[in-house]
């Protein structure tokens, strides 16, 4: 069975170790209140059966002294409980912040990883790590708690009275033994449900993507029956979840009730034949179900904490993923103008049957053009991924101004890149705010230069984008990317253009016009494209992959090889 508390969390979130030395000490005082409930309770309830009178008969000035202590004491233990809340959703709202940056910088540092799906990662980042509020502040508290109260209470007890301490002693462990039990049928029950809920997000998100295209082909209706079997199995394995969390509380409940009840009897039999005195009964039954409680409550709590252990141990798997950062700092880039070289670089993808790039080989001096050329899937772009370093080369080595790629800062090195991918990336906002990415500080006539120059005179600044730049075709949306581009190379300081197939879906006066941006910036470029336009724009062709020769011995005009 897992720890209770994975120490992953207390790795990664530095507020928990607080939290949990908080719960401790309030714990602690929680214990000696419920001591000192007890005791008065007794002594009270004791003292008017030995002066023989009610509360409704005259005054009595020691019994109301009691129930005043009684208000105080049940006043702190409404301020620890209430501190200790505070103190959880502080820590659980610390926690999950921390994981979803690591989970979010996780992914940033391996954008290439197919092993968890977008719409998984969304959900973890939401629903999924929304669960740890059950894990911090019902099951954690009670957790420590447990650790503390019953055994405070028991060697009260056992001061008090050897005989219902060993009746404690004995039956107190049967409660975590059958927390165990259950826990390791709820922990794989958790996990069926999750994966249940996992794939209900990933079939509902596939759905949605591809919903223009199944109504093209009149296929949409069909795809309820799909969705309908998927959502019944996470109702089914919610529904069986459910029901564990309520039998096996039922279990617990019942265990802790006939432990208490053989106290119950055994003081009882006791007091009526006069070998225990009423006041120390009465401690030692109001005492009794408080040893059970929190252990009692750990159990019931479990099943809170369930969700938020597996979303969290599901978030753990993606950040784990990545490499670990290296013990020495690494070099920051050499300057932009430096020449980057590719010596007999090879990639081969776990479990591919061969490799996605094989012995690439070129140079790329400053303020020079290199196209690389080849047929679709010879490697083209896993060449930029490992210039980006999104991928580390499985043989051979990038250069930078004689530096390893391997050895360079790499936050520090994209940062002198401005990249155009085939699909760029686009926020929420305008067509401004997203050029703007490129130099956060570029005024309005920056923009709509920018923006001109790279073919989108059309294309209004202020125009409003959905997510993921929803409302622009293929075609603007490279616009807009180049646009960015352009900014970051003349304003962000940037040194080097990456594109990849950047005038695909342009027409022949866009794509002018964005051939003339890139020569003009006069900065070096590494360019992937089958348009002649930026073919001939090249100083250099380089052939990617097996291709024919025809493809291999073309040259650009005016171009050198």
């Amino acid at each position: 069975m897992a720890p209770p508390l994975d120490p992953r969390l207390l790795k990664r979130a530095t507020a928990t170790r607080a939290f949990l030395v908080a719960v401790a000490l309030t714990g602690i005082a929680n214990a000696g209140c419920i001591i000192a409930q007890a005791w008065l309770i007794a002594y009270a309830v004791s003292g008017v059966f030995a002066s023989h009178s009610t509360v409704f008969e005259g005054p009595l000035p020691s019994l109301s002294a009691y129930i005043g202590l009684l208000a105080l004491v049940f006043t702190i233990r409404a301020g620890l409980s209430w501190l200790s809340s505070w103190l959880a959703h502080r820590a659980s709202a610390s926690v999950k912040s921390q994981l979803r940056t690591d989970l979010m910088a996780a992914r940033l540092a391996n954008p290439r990883d197919t092993s968890t799906t977008s719409s998984t990662l969304i959900y973890l980042a939401t629903q999924g790590l929304d669960n740890l509020d059950g894990y911090f502040a019902k099951y954690l508290p009670q957790l420590v708690m447990a650790a503390f109260i019953p055994v405070l209470v028991l060697v009260v007890i056992l001061g008090q009275d050897i005989q219902a301490a060993l009746i404690v002693a004995i039956t107190l462990p049967l409660i975590p033994l059958f927390m165990a039990l259950i826990g390791v049928a709820t922990r794989d029950q958790v996990n069926r449900r999750l994966k249940y809920q996992t794939k209900l997000a990933n079939h509902f998100t596939d759905l949605v993507t591809g919903l223009p295209t199944l109504q093209v082909f009149g296929r949409a209706r069909a795809q309820l029956t799909g969705l309908k079997l998927v959502e019944q199995g996470s109702r089914i394995e919610t529904m069986k979840t459910l029901r564990l969390a309520f039998v096996s509380g039922g279990v617990l409940e019942l265990l802790a009730t006939l432990s208490v009840a053989l106290v119950a009897v055994s003081v009882g039999f006791r007091v009526v034949a006069g070998d225990l005195d009423l006041t120390t009964a009465l401690f030692v039954l109001v005492l009794a179900p408080e040893a059970y409680l929190p252990v009692r409550l750990v159990g019931v709590h479990f099943h809170d904490s369930a969700d938020g252990a597996a979303a969290a141990n599901s978030v753990f798997r993606v950040i784990d993923a990545v490499a670990a950062p290296p013990a020495v700092p690494m070099a920051p880039p050499p300057p932009k103008t430096s020449e980057i070289v590719f010596d007999n670089v090879s990639v081969h993808y776990p479990g591919a049957d061969q490799a996605s790039l094989s012995h690439l080989s070129f140079a790329v001096h400053p303020g020079e053009v290199v196209a690389l050329v080849g047929r679709s899937g010879s490697g083209k772009s896993t060449a930029l991924n490992a210039l980006l370093g999104f991928v580390r080369p499985t043989s051979g080595a990038i250069r930078v101004g004689g530096i390893d790629l391997a050895d360079i800062d790499l936050d520090a090195w994209r940062r002198q890149i401005a990249w155009v991918g085939q699909n760029p990336g686009m926020l929420r906002g305008t067509i401004g705010s997203n050029i703007a990415i490129g130099y956060p500080k570029a005024t309005q006539s920056q923009l709509r230069s920018a923006l001109d120059r790279a073919g989108g005179q059309d294309l209004a600044l202020d125009r409003p984008l959905a997510d993921d730049g929803e409302g622009l075709s293929a075609g603007e949306r490279r616009r807009v990317a180049l646009a960015r581009a352009l900014l970051r190379i003349e304003f962000g300081h940037a040194g080097l253009f990456v594109l990849d197939e950047p005038t695909a879906g342009l027409d022949q006066a866009s794509e002018a016009r964005v051939v003339a941006a890139v020569s003009a910036s006069g900065v070096g470029a590494i360019v992937v494209s089958h348009r002649d336009a930026l073919l001939k724009l090249a100083d250099e062709m380089v052939p990617v992959g097996s291709q024919p020769a025809a493809a291999a011995s073309s040259e650009p005009e005016g171009g050198r090889r």
